[in-house]
């Protein structure tokens, strides 16, 4: 289908869902279709997750798969897109901190003949869809190797910004100057283009791995002073890069949102009584040093969509727990609570029998329409809201989305 015809298409399918009258759509939250409501999906790049499909593909093949990426979030009646810009302290768009995406092309630094990010918020918009930029803060490569960087890489330009870990390499968030690089290299994107969101996912300091430890001994030691101890300096620098980040959203581009999906547990009510009532393996404010209810009650972002990757009934962490536990987190808090939804799991073999079900997201959704904070869902991932195996998005377009809605502000 060629440009014309295939935006044709895509803007007369919204405008048709768009004159059907919202007060009638059965949905099944609190009563009937709700004047605002996020319904988003994420476009994942690292590794070529979901887009582009692998490296190396033409131009017109990757911005072919883009579109239709988008065609199928409206074919859903979706109305947003969290799109991975920054996989790897690289870029999907022309920036001047950061090298090309190895995942466009096949080689971290080679243009690669068009602007990702400038197409898909043009193209989004054109379908009534909204665009959150989504950034990796910290990350740098997902191999321990850094003569595979892109020899003007800032991280080969500035080795003592980087700590190996886990067989990756990641910028250390306890410098300063690291804080500043990446704020700004994301905030070239803001600035450029009219994105309606700035988006970060769960990794902060990386997921702990067993035997090691992340060495910032230098950072602590230096900047360190203010803090009780380490894990609190390593919460207080997230803190910064939150806070910085949120404000300097608001003076670049001010109708834009600033947000976060979190790993969905906070703490575990054994560790804090303030917790869920779960029995995670990892704690975000334990493990990831990222205070991620804190972050909700001082209202220091616009929204948070908590990963809450588990069906209902999961001992460990059970979604119809952790759930009700965000909801009240949010109450009278001005941050907006969306709830991350694990589409990848419906109907993977190696899932529980709970996955299996077709209703099981569907279900979800239900639940959530019996609390009023939680605003809408975030699906993980774009090529499963395609694929679609058993049919789980099929079954939450027609129990809950009979009707659009846009996102709330």
């Amino acid at each position: 289908m060629g440009r014309v015809s295939r935006r044709a298409f895509a803007v007369a399918a919204l405008s048709a869902f768009t004159m059907m009258p919202q007060a009638s759509a059965a949905t099944g939250r609190r009563g009937g279709a709700p004047d605002s409501e996020m319904r988003g999906v994420w476009i994942a790049s690292v590794a070529n997750r979901d887009w582009p499909s692998k490296p190396g593909l033409t131009a017109s093949q990757q911005r072919a798969e883009l579109l239709t990426h988008l065609d199928t979030a409206v074919r859903n009646r979706l109305n947003t897109v969290f799109f991975q810009v920054r996989p790897t302290a690289d870029a999907l768009w022309p920036s001047p901190y950061e090298p090309w995406s190895q995942y466009l092309t096949g080689t971290q630094g080679e243009d690669p003949g068009w602007d990702p990010l400038g197409t898909a918020v043009e193209e989004a918009h054109a379908r009534g869809l909204k665009l959150h930029a989504w950034f990796n803060p910290y990350r740098i490569a997902v191999h321990a190797d850094p003569s595979r960087l892109a020899a003007s890489h800032p991280a080969r330009m500035n080795p003592h910004w980087v700590v190996t870990y886990g067989g990756k390499l990641f910028y250390n968030p306890g410098l300063p100057e690291v804080r500043a690089f990446v704020e700004d290299a994301m905030l070239d994107a803001v600035a450029t283009y009219p994105v309606d969101g700035v988006h970060f996912d769960d990794y902060f300091y990386p997921y702990p791995v067993a035997g090691e430890s992340f060495d910032d001994d230098a950072a602590y030691d230096e900047h360190g002073g203010g803090c009780p101890d380490r894990a609190a300096w390593r919460r207080d620098n997230i803190d910064l890069l939150v806070r910085e980040t949120a404000d300097r959203v608001k003076e670049v581009r001010p109708s834009a949102r600033f947000g976060i999906s979190p790993f969905g547990v906070w703490r575990n009510v054994a560790t804090d009584p303030l917790g869920s009532d779960t029995r995670a393996g990892v704690q975000t404010y334990d493990d990831l040093h990222a205070d991620t209810r804190k972050w909700v009650r001082e209202g220091w972002i616009d929204y948070i969509v908590p990963q809450l990757y588990w069906n209902i009934g999961f001992a460990a962490a059970d979604y119809a727990k952790l759930l009700p536990w965000w909801a009240e987190v949010a109450r009278a808090s001005s941050t907006q609570l969306y709830v991350g939804e694990a589409l990848y799991k419906a109907g993977a073999p190696a899932q529980p029998a709970a996955w299996q079900e077709t209703d099981e997201l569907s279900r979800h959704l239900t639940l959530a329409g019996e609390h009023p904070q939680v605003r809408g869902h975030v699906y993980f991932a774009a090529k499963d809201v395609a694929a679609d195996r058993i049919g789980a998005m099929a079954r939450v377009v027609a129990d809950h989305y009979g009707q659009p809605a846009s996102p709330p502000r």
